[in-house]
């Protein structure tokens, strides 16, 4: 709407070619001040002679629209808002590991456990986040589907619960256990102030599917990511039947996963 804040940000921002120039310019300059201040960083903990002993996580709180969908800054359930940056320099990663990416799912609730990890000290049991080093020490974690068996590799005194894996998908969708890493994910951003400024949104979010919800105004979407990445093309009321079926699959585990948040 008018008063929407991303859309009125990005009328100050990106609503003429020369506005969004300038902006984009403006973007790119922050970027190498920083990092030219994290090469300070690194280069101090040489100096001391610690860098090869040091973890160091870099990351931030969340993405930015620079005029993808009309919009301006964050606050909403789309790939540029909710992706964000994050590269690990750790003195445990494994050899095969080193200067490599990866593409799982991990939360800024993992950020404490993943500290808390490399000091020593095991999770406490409501914590929700995992341990990222699991991914990149002694041969990572197994993906995919929920794995069986003996876990790889787990905390010491790991007690919290792990959910079952969504009922859709033979396994594949769920939140993670002790011997496999999430291959979904449920996301909330609270409204502000009122629905008009800065809407309440949630989502779950998967590799192939987004499904949001939009609480303020009881309106859903589906978002095919992996065919539309852009997120262009809403198929909430598309009449194919595997979409529809997606659909159905979606809302119920959205429900399942936002009581276990809430």
């Amino acid at each position: 709407g008018e008063y929407n804040e991303g859309r009125t940000r990005w009328r100050w921002r990106f609503d003429t070619p020369e506005k969004h120039q300038h902006m984009m310019k403006n973007y790119y300059r922050m970027a190498s001040e920083v990092d030219k201040s994290v090469g300070l960083v690194l280069n101090t903990l040489r100096d001391q002679g610690v860098l090869d002993n040091t973890l160091i996580i870099f990351t931030t709180d969340n993405g930015n629209f620079h005029a993808e969908h009309g919009l301006a800054d964050k606050w909403y359930p789309h790939q540029e808002s909710i992706r964000v940056p994050l590269i690990v320099k750790d003195p445990r990663m494994s050899p095969e590991f080193v200067g490599t990416t990866n593409d799982e799912f991990t939360l800024n609730i993992d950020l404490t456990a993943t500290i808390l990890g490399a000091a020593g000290l095991d999770p406490l049991p409501s914590m929700m986040g995992r341990d990222m080093s699991v991914l990149y020490r002694k041969g990572g974690i197994q993906t995919g589907a929920a794995a069986q068996g003996i876990p790889k590799i787990s905390a010491s005194n790991d007690e919290r619960h792990y959910i079952n894996s969504a009922s859709d998908g033979q396994g594949k969708y769920h939140s993670g256990s002790e011997s496999s890493w999430r291959t979904e994910f449920y996301y909330e951003h609270p409204m502000h102030s009122n629905p008009q400024y800065i809407p309440a949104s949630q989502a779950l979010v998967r590799k192939d599917y987004k499904y949001f919800y939009w609480p303020n105004f009881h309106y859903e979407q589906l978002f095919d990511i992996r065919n539309d990445p852009g997120e262009m093309n809403d198929l909430r009321n598309s009449n194919d039947p595997e979409h529809k079926e997606i659909l159905a699959a979606m809302r119920k585990r959205f429900v399942e996963l936002k009581m276990l948040a809430h």
